[in-house]
């Protein structure tokens, strides 16, 4: 089972993690919060000080069309925001 999915890169997480050392991630749904700390801190050798996890339901949508009423829903996930130690950085950059 994979943990980390992907990591959010976002203006608003790149300011986070500027300012506050936090970095967040797409997870998988079934993965607590000690699973995520042991990948994080294995995946990009940093140590973690808290995790904060956020479940997100699945969004659905109605569309009115000449064939009918369309209905559609988004995908559930999980988000997890990971404070690392002082001194500590992620780079997400280095190997593209």
């Amino acid at each position: 089972m994979s943990v980390l999915i992907k990591p959010i890169i976002t203006e608003k997480m790149t300011a986070d993690s500027e300012l506050h050392n936090r970095y967040g991630f797409i997870v998988n749904p079934g993965a607590n919060k000690l699973q995520i700390k042991d990948a994080v801190e294995e995946t990009y050798g940093v140590s973690v000080r808290k995790v904060r996890t956020m479940n997100y339901g699945p969004t659905r949508k109605t569309k009115y069309t000449k064939t009918g009423v369309q209905q559609g829903k988004t995908s559930a996930y999980k988000k997890a925001i990971v404070d690392v130690a002082e001194g500590d950085v992620i780079d997400f950059y280095s190997n593209l």
